[in-house]
Formats: C-alpha cells, structure tokens, sequence
C-alpha cells in the first residue's frame, strides 16, 4: 500500500465538533483544554490508575526495549509521568528529554534535576535528526494532528536501531465492555473530576473529550500500518491483558 501524500491529513481521528469547530482548531482548543486543568491532572490519573500507573508505565518501556545509558525523547510528556518511569531505567535524568505543546502541562511535572522539558509537537519535534535511542508517547496519540507527519518526523530524530513506544487506551472489542468504559468515562469519571478537582468543569469536560477520542480513534491495524509507511520495521500493537484489552502499547524499530 502506497504511502498517504503529503499534503493529506492523516488524523487520528475526525474532528470533534463539539469541542471545537474544524480540524483547524483542534491543536488550539486541546492545548488550552490541558494548560486550564493542568493542576488536576496528576490526582486524577493516580485515582483513575489505582496506583498502578508508574508500574505498568515502567513494564511497558522495559517491554519495547528501554534500557540503562539509553536516551530518550518522550514526546507528549505533559506532566511527567512517562519521563518519571524513563529516568529510573535508564538511570541518569540527563538523557531524559520531554517535548509538549502545553506550557501548563510541563510546569505541573515534578521530575528529577536534569530533565530537559522543551515545547514542541509530535509533528516538529525541536531536535537534530538521529538524536535518540528511544521515542514513546504517553496516551496522546489521540491528540496529535497528523499521524503520518508525526510519525515521520519520530523517524527522523530517532537513531538508526532506536526502538519506540506508544501508550494508548483503546476501545474495547465487545460492545458490552466498550459501553460499560463508555459509561465510567463519560459519567463516572467526570463527576469524580467535578468532586475532587481544582478546576472543576474544565477537567470534567477533559475527561468527556478522552472517552470521545477513544471512541473515534482510527482502529489498530491501521496506526501499525502507518508506522510502517513512515519506515519503521517490526511495528505490532501488544495489549496488557491485565488491562482488559483497554491497556495497549505500539512497539516499532527504525531499521539499522
């Protein structure tokens, strides 16, 4: 299958008309979304987790191949929590870069001295070519605007052999378990927000706006694909089965 052209938008998916009015403004609208609520990102993820996040964050690096003296680029690093588990493997904070567009999500981040946090997108990430060892996203490939973009531009500053990792939740196969998710993510959970959180509304609606990315996410097989059509070899999807399906982690390697 041919590669998409270049001046055709790879979406992660279509535009959400009712948050913002245009594929246009998506990149806005979910910058302002995370550097309002920002402050209350960290306690929601910790009561939404169980605990359990740093631990499975850490195995899903471990499992696509993050290792000690590695360096690392974790694009979409929001708050830190990706770079956190990244800077206990690799075992120096220096060769831990985080690159987000949200200013509010990066303040937020408490991390150990050494970490470079830098403003930039998934689509131009402020780095020479073949910069890294390892490149992984936390759960914002559904935020992104071009998949095909971004993962070219992954390829590009990632040394020949790096390995990446992509967190991600994604809809459930079963339309029961997808309606149950459905229901903590769209009711559950941003009442839980509007209850605990700081900036109340605005993190409720955060919360309504991630189940309604999950929902129209394009489906697995076809990220894996444009991996591969952005030159990335041995891409596959493993889900943690632990997390009913919903857990997954995309894996691929630029060829040596």
């Amino acid at each position: 299958m041919s590669a998409p052209a270049r001046d055709t938008v790879h979406a992660p998916h279509a535009p959400l008309t009712d948050y913002y009015a245009s594929e246009s403004e998506r990149a806005g609208f979910v910058r302002g979304m995370f550097d309002s609520t920002a402050v209350d990102y960290d306690r929601m993820e910790r009561i939404l987790g169980l605990g359990s996040g740093p631990w499975y964050r850490g195995k899903a690096l471990e499992r696509a191949g993050l290792r000690a003296g590695m360096r690392i680029c974790d694009v979409g690093t929001g708050t830190g929590l990706v770079a956190r588990a990244a800077v206990r493997i690799t075992g120096d904070a220096k060769l831990v870069v985080g690159v987000d567009p949200s200013p509010g999500m990066m303040a937020q981040a408490r991390l150990p001295e050494g970490v470079q946090l830098v403003e930039g997108r998934a689509e131009a990430i402020p780095f020479p070519d073949a910069s890294f060892d390892f490149l992984s996203m936390g759960y914002a490939l559904r935020h992104i605007g071009d998949l095909s973009v971004a993962f070219r531009e992954f390829h590009r500053v990632m040394k020949p052999g790096a390995k990446l990792c992509l967190l991600e939740i994604t809809k459930p196969e079963t339309r029961f378990a997808s309606f149950l998710l459905k229901l903590y993510m769209k009711l559950c959970v941003p009442l839980l927000a509007f209850v605990v959180g700081r900036e109340k509304r605005g993190t409720s609606r955060l919360w309504r706006y991630y189940w309604d990315t999950i929902e129209a996410c394009v489906p697995p097989a076809e990220v894996v694909r444009t991996l591969e059509e952005a030159g990335f070899v041995m891409a596959r999807r493993h889900i943690d089965v632990r997390g009913m399906s919903i857990l997954a982690e995309y894996q691929a390697t630029r060829p040596a």
